[in-house]
């Protein structure tokens, strides 16, 4: 069981980002206000049990929180931000948190929110997906300690890193007899179908008892980490509320001969967070349909950058209280100054370089703008070769040819070539509109790259349309 500490109140740091600040928020704003306030104001609160119970739990002592993360990829995605940084507000205040792999559960897969059921996963592949995302999640809170250093005041060097836990570990020698004999005996049926989405019992195709059973693995979970880690809260989505209240009730039903008179929530707390939507009402965290991933492998930090940098009016004040650690005064702030120019997008880049900053260090903030710089600037006399060649490693717009290729063939068979048009007759319809570039000039269907194109004798960048980018290099 985790050893308990006093639990601490965090001030945020006065030196927050300055672009776009009066001088009035450039001083910054501490803050004092309860845990649970805090996760409100910002937005992270959908439901709570016992709420004023929960905040006096806080205010007494380390607690410890868990919440759970299906292993159904090898990495962490944007949707996973949002639980993330609620775990991340627990985390610097000395509470202890748990991100616990579902690598049991997940080869049963969790009907909530769902229509269909969900296919059921080889046991090699959630095997190593719970490997890499254990990586993953650990990758995370390493750089949100480092991101939230920079920002509140004082705080301790000695905070204990979160605890990756895998409910696997334990249903993995659990025997159905001994499961239903304790997490079976304490549900009753007819709750559970309450719990479950009557649309999906009301179909001919129903939902399979596998699935069915999910809230009481789930309930299990808690009650495991309860009994094994001192683990007294959980944090899950909304779709997960009815879950929670199962695991609520198996605490309390298998703690009663110690205080029969006791309310099992009294024990433990559940809080769920909102489902994040764009003001659209489509789901957050998708690209062009696919997901936005936290490892660079997959998602690369430009366009991880890009993704924040894309964000509607609407939203961006919303992400910056979930996805940020700054002041919610300064956000403000930002946000009548955003209103005042907001061709200038003030908001979206501080939100692009807050969540890149966390995720992915300063160094990721840092080859995203230039990268941004490059591909975007109509000015290229400022354009340092070295660092956009760095920023842009393993990046799949980076196009090393040999020389004769780069001098020998048309800048518009060079998009062609490699894809950045759609076809050849695209490519001419770019020309004719003056719409293809190098380096920030349109170019003729004859242009070619000469040596002298070459920025720092080293690289050309090559645009088509708006927003499809090329960086081409050759060997010197």
């Amino acid at each position: 069981m985790f050893r308990t500490a006093p639990v601490r109140r965090v001030r945020l740091n006065r030196r927050v980002p300055r672009q776009c600040l009066s001088s009035t928020s450039r001083r910054g704003v501490a803050t004092q206000a309860e845990l649970l306030d805090e996760l409100s104001s910002r937005g992270f609160v959908s439901q709570v049990t016992k709420p004023e119970q929960l905040q006096s739990f806080l205010r007494d002592r380390s607690r410890v929180v868990y919440s759970g993360i299906d292993p159904t990829a090898t990495s962490l995605h944007v949707g996973h931000i949002l639980p993330m940084m609620c775990l991340v507000h627990f985390h610097i205040r000395g509470h202890r948190v748990i991100p616990l792999i579902g690598g049991a559960t997940a080869l049963i897969g969790d009907p909530s929110g769902r229509s269909t059921e969900r296919p059921l996963m080889e046991e090699a592949l959630v095997q190593d997906n719970m490997t890499k995302l254990t990586a993953s999640v650990q990758r995370f809170f390493e750089r949100a300690r480092g991101y939230a250093e920079k920002r509140i005041q004082s705080l301790e060097a000695t905070l204990s890193p979160p605890r990756v836990m895998n409910n696997i570990d334990w249903f993995r020698g659990l025997g159905v007899l001994e499961f239903l004999r304790v997490a079976g005996t304490a549900a009753r049926v007819n709750t559970m179908v309450a719990r479950e989405r009557q649309s999906r019992l009301n179909t001919q195709q129903g939902i399979s008892f596998a699935e069915f059973s999910y809230q009481l693995l789930q309930a299990y979970d808690f009650l495991a980490l309860y009994e094994k880690a001192g683990c007294t809260i959980q944090v899950g989505g909304s779709d997960q509320w009815g879950n929670i209240i199962a695991g609520l009730e198996l605490i309390g039903r298998a703690n009663e001969p110690q205080d029969s008179a006791a309310d099992s929530r009294d024990r433990a707390y559940g809080i769920t967070t909102p489902l994040l939507t764009t003001a659209s009402g489509a789901k957050f965290g998708k690209s062009a349909g696919n997901a936005v991933w936290l490892n660079e492998q997959l998602t690369s930090v430009y366009d991880f950058y890009q993704f924040f940098m894309r964000t509607n009016d609407e939203d961006v004040g919303r992400y910056l209280k979930l996805f940020t650690l700054l002041p919610l005064e300064h956000i403000e702030q930002v946000l009548e100054d955003h209103k005042k120019r907001p061709e200038e997008r003030i908001a979206q880049k501080l939100l692009a370089d807050e969540v890149t900053e966390l995720v992915h260090t300063g160094n990721g903030v840092r080859h995203a703008t230039a990268i941004t710089k490059v591909l975007f600037g109509t000015d290229v006399s400022t354009v340092n070769a070295e660092e956009v060649l760095g920023a842009l490693a393993d990046d799949p717009r980076l196009f090393p040819i040999p020389a004769d290729e780069m001098y020998g063939t048309t800048v518009l068979k060079l998009a062609v070539n490699h894809n950045i048009t759609k076809s050849a007759n695209a490519a001419k319809s770019l020309v004719a509109m003056r719409g293809l570039y190098l380096n920030g000039k349109p170019v003729d269907a004859h242009t070619k790259v000469r040596p002298e194109d070459l920025i720092d004798g080293r690289l050309v960048i090559v645009r088509a349309g708006k927003d499809k980018h090329a960086v081409f290099t050759t060997p010197t």
